[in-house]
């Protein structure tokens, strides 16, 4: 009596849901694959809501009965909100720079591309995070693999639209809102102003982001005959 071994085309050809006698325990890379992807989803959300994309200090005068007083004011700004230092040494953020609905209020073009990027391609990345999530929970087969892959090229695809949306905001540096804080600033020249810490986590969730979809590629149990990343069929 013969028994045939269950291979790999046995198990691309019976399904995600057919029942089989295999491993389900979580794969270390696999598991660290997943905790990434979550947390630079975070990371770069957090990035891309900051209003600490631009970061500068305006001189502020205070008339007194005995003369003036000058103090510096910081002020910042990002892709949907604007925020400065009030009298009483407290933040109060104004959301003048878009929101739901007021999209054409972005300060110029290249802040609208920008925005519009980013948010794709950080939704996108959201959306690899899930598919990362249910193929470790899947049994090890072809549609664990076929999962892995998918969330890969998802990811993969996520890096390249926020990193063409962290590209084009410099861009529009040389607005007039930009220069009426910032004074003499042109494109990729902030002027008087400093990039600040919101657009420069945005830059590092995406440059850790580019780790994904090698992850992805180790990520499935069974790595019996290793296939390029990714592969769907």
């Amino acid at each position: 009596m013969h028994l045939k071994r269950r291979g790999k085309e046995d198990d691309d050809e019976a399904g995600c849901f057919a029942p089989r006698v295999a491993a389900t325990m979580f794969g270390c890379v696999g598991c660290f694959w997943v905790l990434l992807s979550s947390a630079l989803v975070a990371v770069c959300t957090f990035g891309f809501i900051s209003p600490a994309w631009i970061v500068t200090e305006q001189l502020r005068t205070d008339n007194l009965h005995h003369g003036h007083r000058h103090k510096k004011e910081s002020v910042s700004f990002g892709l949907l909100w604007h925020c400065s230092e009030s009298p009483d040494h407290t933040y109060r953020c104004y959301r003048t720079f878009g929101g739901l609905g007021k999209f054409a209020e972005i300060a110029s073009t290249s802040w609208q591309t920008s925005a519009a990027l980013c948010s794709g391609g950080c939704a996108l990345l959201a959306v690899g995070s899930l598919l990362a999530v249910v193929g470790v929970f899947l049994p090890g087969g072809g549609c664990e693999r076929r999962f892995c892959a998918l969330a890969g090229y998802t990811q993969m695809a996520a890096v390249f639209i926020m990193a063409a949306g962290l590209l084009v905001y410099p861009l529009g540096l040389n607005s007039s809102l930009v220069r009426s804080f910032c004074g003499d600033s042109h494109v990729y020249d902030a002027g008087e102003c400093r990039m600040g810490w919101g657009y420069m986590l945005a830059v590092v969730g995406v440059m850790l982001t580019l780790f994904l979809p090698f992850f992805a590629k180790y990520a499935p149990k069974e790595q019996a005959s290793p296939t390029p990343l990714p592969a769907l069929l």
